[in-house]
């Protein structure tokens, strides 16, 4: 067939949000189409909201129930969906029971009642709801197989012949589907099923066959909630293709000494891990980064999974980050999921769509720990590949994201996630704990900056009323990675009679600072203050430093001596 002859199919929009993604575009106009599925699938308000999207008074449709119960029943349970619109009953929209003719077991006079509405109509849509009771009361004439595919083939004729969009809706199985040569009449085939594991229950869809157009293959989630049903199509492009630019502009973190170690803050558009044990202040990082970019005019949005919203906006509120405010002038949006039978799909979906409204620039996963933990324990298996999928698709329309996780603290290995996903982002932030002098203590590093040089220092870091702060480098310390540092031996290099190798140290640090309060000697060796106090005092008492009051403050000095050693 040439170009001139071609004929164009014309595709119709179902009115199921996500749904016309999964048909590659929409519904080809006049097909004859099959949705299958068990009991309680979805199957019969798919039906009723392509229909209550699609039907008009100038495109009206029929919809032919055989279910053994009165449309009037149907309908009171449909009218619950926010698609429903009573107004198109009996104009747009027209219900007709066929249970007497099917109880009959007649099937030439069901269908003489079809055509003769359709006639009489002229529908742009007929569903004919089940179409496994047609079956059931074909099988038992003698020639039921044969007369019920002659049923459907004249079915499919006539109704393609009169320009109408036909759906067959029943109960069958996947092994019946494949086996009856009925299927092999229609069109496209819609196959729905739900799968309950533990306590979780996930719907899943399938188009099984699609003619004239390629439909995304696999299995797709989706959720019937007050507004009908919403699928989530399964990401198919890996994030290797989405189309990333990287630029030379980074944004700031909002925490006083990181974006130093950063090289100068965080790329814009990377993907940004922060990994570190409970407590140590990932979900602070997260917040202040967060209020930082709404400060500087970008918006942004925060995925929580472990606390209610209330909970984290008062955590924020008390550390003087105002998220409610910002939530109110519609800078920020703050999205809670935490049901137990999510896809990776359907939060995605939430992600991309909240950040696609609000215009947000920066993009925050809190936790990946909590995240997995709100997924269906069918979607938990290939954790990894889908995550894979879904930070490139964030980053790939142009959001920083910034995801926290927890590890498990080790003082034998270093991991940066039980789940093995540093490879999935651009960058890697590790919060530890470390003993120093029987002193509990933060630590902060830049593990990995993609294609970025950064800061290799390890830093102490606190918590403190106003969010963390990045200290002084541990650098008279070896081994702080692993949990266990060590003060390092300095007599081995440095001749200083009558001091013990911390007091070595302390002297070392002096000597680097030149002056120092205790505050400033504290932050940079990670000694507790009584500590500190007195390897300085023993300093001054060995003539190694002097101890001067300027302004009101108790400054420490090496004397000449040190400096010449």
């Amino acid at each position: 067939m040439n170009e001139r002859t071609r004929v164009e199919i014309g595709r119709l929009a179902t009115g199921v949000p996500g749904l016309d993604v999964v048909l590659g575009g929409g519904l080809p106009e006049y097909s004859f189409n099959l949705v299958a599925g068990g009991p309680g699938a979805g199957k019969t308000t798919l039906a009723h909201q392509i229909m209550f999207a699609n039907a008009s008074p100038e495109r009206p449709a029929l919809y032919f129930t055989v279910l053994g119960e009165p449309p009037l029943k149907m309908l009171r349970y449909q009218q619950q969906f926010h698609f429903f619109d009573p107004d198109k009953l009996d104009g747009a929209l027209h219900f007709i029971n066929l249970s007497q003719e099917v109880l009959e077991r007649d099937l030439s006079q069901v269908l003489e009642r079809i055509l003769g509405e359709v006639e009489r109509r002229s529908p742009q849509f007929v569903v004919v709801d089940s179409f496994r009771t047609v079956v059931r009361a074909a099988t038992v004439l003698e020639t039921g197989e044969m007369e019920l595919q002659s049923f459907v083939q004249r079915l499919a004729l006539y109704l393609t012949s009169w320009t109408a969009t036909t759906f067959m809706v029943g109960e069958y199985l996947e092994s019946e589907m494949r086996d009856n040569p009925v299927f092999t009449v229609a069109d496209s085939i819609f196959w729905l099923f739900q799968s309950v594991e533990r306590n979780s229950s996930v719907r899943k869809l399938q188009v099984m066959k699609m003619r004239g157009q390629a439909p995304m293959p696999g299995l797709h989630t989706f959720r019937i909630t007050d507004g009908g049903i919403r699928v989530f199509p399964r990401l198919l492009r890996p994030a290797a293709e989405e189309e990333r630019r990287r630029t030379e502009v980074r944004i700031s973190t909002g925490i006083l000494g990181m974006d130093e170690m950063l090289g100068g803050g965080i790329p814009l558009g990377d993907a940004v891990l922060v990994a570190g044990p409970s407590g140590a202040g990932k979900t602070i990082f997260a917040t202040q980064f967060i209020a930082a970019g709404v400060k500087q005019g970008e918006r942004g949005v925060i995925a929580i999974f472990e606390e209610h919203p209330r909970e984290y906006l008062d955590r924020a509120r008390s550390l003087g980050f105002d998220l409610q405010e910002m939530v109110c002038r519609g800078d920020l949006q703050v999205i809670y999921l935490r049901p137990l039978d999510l896809s990776v799909d359907e939060t995605l979906q939430e992600l991309r769509d909240a950040v696609q409204q609000l215009g947000a620039k920066r993009l925050v996963i809190d936790s990946l720990s909590g995240f997995e933990l709100a997924l269906a324990p069918t979607f938990r298996e290939d954790f990894r590949e889908s995550l894979y999928r879904m930070v490139g698709t964030l980053t790939g329309i142009g959001v920083t994201v910034l995801m926290t996780v927890e590890t498990t603290e080790s003082y034998t290995e270093l991991r940066f996630s039980p789940h093995y996903i540093s490879f999935l982002t651009d960058d890697i932030v590790l919060q530890r704990y470390v003993e120093l002098n029987g002193q509990l203590r933060k630590v902060i590093t830049v593990v990995k900056m993609r294609a970025s040089g950064h800061s290799k220092d390890l830093r102490a870091y606190e918590i403190t009323p106003h969010g963390l702060v990045v200290g002084e480098v541990l650098k008279d310390y070896r081994g702080v990675i692993t949990g266990v540092p060590e003060l390092q031996k300095l007599t081995h290099r440095l001749v200083y009679p009558g001091l013990t190798d911390l007091e070595a140290a302390v002297l070392q640090t002096l000597i680097d600072l030149r002056e120092a309060p205790v505050e400033a000697v504290a932050a940079r060796t990670g000694l507790r203050r009584a500590e500190l106090t007195r390897a300085l005092d023993r300093l001054v008492v060995l003539n190694y430093a002097i101890r001067v009051i300027e302004e009101g403050r108790t400054v420490y000095r090496p004397v000449a001596r040190a400096l010449g050693a």
